[in-house]
């Protein structure tokens, strides 16, 4: 299998971490957070953790604080479709595809609820074939890249797809929530709105870097679900996020590395680019440490946080999409995701 396009979307308004601080301040709902939980905004926000901006579907930062159940499908059912498909007409721009010739459409996403799903949606906008396969992936949280790309290569392996297109989606402002846990606050200052796709291949694209998945593999420890999760609270998804899943990600991270590198026959000495999804500053340094990496083995996925935040299921496609474009040198490079479950992913790919 071969990736051979790449496409991202980004809502047009970006908001620095300080714009968001004072929004906050702003807000109705600030006045009803206790002094400890201001605090804890104030200090993830104006303070140094890694993320400088983010994109959100809000024309606004007041909208942000309209939570009602409804106000927030609305903006998941309005921007969802919008940014999936701006990324996936990208990724068949860089391919120089048309829409005629995907066979199939896999799209993830955890930050909203569509029936029929997205992909109906989408293939609407995009004009595939309506005999085109499409498929939803929903629940796999920020990993979800990883088990849509194996997916996919299951249908080019069957041989009864030539071209997939896989799409991951989230407009994480469609699941904001606030209360004075710490956990609820500190995402509320991490998450940002974006899509990423690729085009996937049973043949190398010549036009591009050749980009070949080898292998890859996966780690489930639901005794650790609880630690990083969504919950239903009136109506409306909360996020679980705890102090554990920086270290978690990372044991897990190089547990499946270990394994998918074994089988391969490749070191880790072998690996030339990093490609990881940033749950967050913290997240980084345990996996930078865990792995025994420099922070230049960092620097792709560290500048994608410090430019969008923490943009769940699409950030490895903007983190392997920036790492091509700066010439990253050739070779092994790891690709990895984790996420809700506690879920642990990666693939190998070789990179020409």
């Amino acid at each position: 299998m071969f990736i051979t396009g790449l496409g991202t979307a980004l809502p047009p308004h970006r908001y620095t971490q300080a714009e968001c601080w004072k929004a906050l301040q702003a807000a109705g709902q600030f006045s009803q957070l206790t002094s400890r939980s201001r605090a804890i905004l104030k200090k993830v926000l104006l303070g140094n953790n890694g993320i400088i901006s983010r994109h959100l579907a809000l024309d606004s930062l007041a909208e942000a604080f309209d939570l009602t159940p409804d106000a927030l499908h609305a903006r998941f059912a309005h921007h969802a479709p919008l940014l999936a498909t701006q990324a996936g007409e990208r990724a068949l721009e860089d391919c120089g595809l048309e829409p005629a010739d995907v066979d199939a459409v896999i799209i993830s996403t955890c930050t909203g609820y569509l029936c029929p799903g997205l992909s109906s949606y989408v293939c609407e906008r995009m004009k595939l074939r309506e005999d085109a396969l499409a498929l939803d992936l929903v629940g796999q949280g920020c990993g979800a890249a990883l088990p849509n790309l194996r997916t996919v290569e299951a249908l080019l392996k069957s041989g009864r797809c030539r071209r997939v297109l896989s799409v991951c989606v989230e407009v994480c402002s469609a699941a904001f929530f606030l209360d004075n846990d710490p956990g609820v606050l500190v995402s509320a200052c991490l998450f940002g709105d974006a899509a990423g796709a690729a085009l996937l291949s049973a043949e190398a694209d010549a036009k591009h870097r050749r980009v070949e998945w080898k292998a890859a593999g996966a780690t489930l420890d639901s005794k650790s679900r609880d630690l990083l999760r969504f919950e239903q609270k009136g109506g409306m998804l909360r996020n679980i996020l705890t102090p554990e899943v920086p270290a978690l990600a990372a044991k897990h991270a190089e547990r499946v590395f270990i394994r998918v590198a074994e089988k391969a026959g490749v070191s880790r000495e072998q690996v030339s680019a990093w490609i990881w999804h940033a749950g967050g500053r913290d997240v980084l340094v345990a996996l930078r440490d865990q792995f025994r990496l420099e922070d230049s083995d960092m620097c792709w996925s560290a500048t994608v946080l410090r430019e969008i935040g923490n943009v769940s299921s699409p950030f490895v496609y903007h983190v392997l999409q920036r790492a091509l474009a700066s010439d990253a040198p050739g070779g092994y490079w790891w690709l990895a995701s984790f996420g809700a479950g506690f879920s642990c992913h990666g693939a190998l790919l070789n990179v020409e």
